[in-house]
C-alpha cells in the first residue's frame, strides 16, 4: 500500500539524501592542482650554493644585474584535491587551480613524474645550450657549458639559460650588459633554433617575479593576455617569440634606442 506525500515532507525525504550527496562531493578528490608562486633563481649567479651556469672553453664575462628564472610550486601528484580547496583558491589572487593534467603527466606515478620533469630539465638545458651557440654562431668553437639547478625540473628555464649563455659570452654584443643592471624575470621554453615556447602558469610567475625584486618580464608572446590579467604594478611585460627576439628587445630597453615590444 502507497501514501501520498505531503510538499514538506516530500521536501524533507530529498534534502537528506542531497546533504549527503554535496557533502561526499565537498571532500571527493578532485582532478586538480593549486599553484601557487614558486622560487626564481638568478641564472647569471649562483643557486644553493652551486653556479648555474659554467662556461668552459672561452673567456667568461663578469655581468651585473640578474636574469631571474621563474617557478610555480603545486600541490604534489599524490595530494588529494577537494571542493573546499579549489573554491577557497578561487577567491585567492596568490593561489590558482589548475588541471591536474596540466601539472603532471596524467596516470604516472609520483616517481614516475619526477622522474620526467628531471627529463624534461635535461633536454631543456641541451636545447637552451644550443639555441644560445647557434645564436652566436660558436657552435663549433669547443665550448662546453654545464647548467645547474637543484630541485626544479621540467623545461620552463629555457629562455632564461639561453639568455644567461649569451650574457656571460658576448653581453649586449658592445661590452655592456644584456640586463642592464636590472633584475630581469621571464619564463619560456626553447628549442635549438631558438623558437620559444608558451608554458602556463605565467600569473603566478610574475608574482613570484615582482616578490624578488624584478622590473621586467620576459614572457611567451602567446601568453601576453594570461600574464596581463594580473600583473604586479611596477613588472613590465616583454612578449617574445625567439632568443634573438629576446635579445633584441633587452639591448633596446638598456640603450634606450629601438621600440621594446609590448603586450
Amino acid at each position: 500500500m502507497l501514501s501520498r506525500l505531503t510538499r514538506p515532507q516530500a521536501l524533507a525525504v530529498l534534502a537528506a539524501p542531497i546533504a549527503a550527496l554535496l557533502a561526499t562531493a565537498g571532500f571527493a578528490p578532485l582532478p586538480f592542482s593549486v599553484a601557487q608562486p614558486g622560487l626564481t633563481a638568478n641564472v647569471l649567479g649562483e643557486n644553493r650554493g652551486a653556479q648555474v651556469i659554467t662556461i668552459t672553453g672561452a673567456p667568461v664575462r663578469e655581468t651585473s644585474g640578474q636574469l631571474r628564472m621563474t617557478t610555480i610550486e603545486a600541490t604534489s601528484p599524490d595530494t588529494r584535491v577537494n571542493l573546499p580547496d579549489v573554491v577557497g583558491s578561487w577567491f585567492d589572487t596568490d593561489r590558482a587551480v589548475m588541471p591536474r593534467d596540466s601539472v603532471y603527466p596524467s596516470g604516472d606515478s609520483v616517481k614516475e613524474i619526477e622522474q620526467y620533469n628531471r627529463e624534461q630539465m635535461r633536454e631543456s638545458q641541451d636545447e637552451a645550450t644550443r639555441a644560445a651557440l647557434g645564436y652566436l654562431d660558436r657552435e663549433d668553437d669547443g665550448i662546453e657549458v654545464t647548467l645547474e639547478l637543484a630541485d626544479v625540473g621540467g623545461p620552463s628555464a629555457g629562455l632564461l639559460f639561453s639568455l644567461g649563455i649569451v650574457d656571460k659570452l658576448n653581453g649586449d654584443g658592445s661590452g655592456g650588459d644584456l640586463t642592464g643592471g636590472r633584475v630581469v624575470a621571464g619564463t619560456g621554453t626553447i628549442d635549438a633554433a631558438g623558437a620559444v615556447g608558451a608554458v602556463g602558469g605565467v600569473p603566478l610567475k610574475t608574482q613570484a617575479a615582482k616578490r624578488d625584486g624584478a622590473t621586467v618580464f620576459l614572457v611567451p608572446k602567446d601568453e601576453c593576455s594570461d600574464a596581463r590579467a594580473e600583473l604586479p604594478e611596477g613588472l613590465r611585460l616583454i612578449p617574445v617569440t625567439t632568443l634573438g627576439g629576446a635579445v633584441d628587445a633587452l639591448v633596446a630597453l638598456e640603450k634606450g634606442t629601438g621600440k621594446v615590444p609590448s603586450c
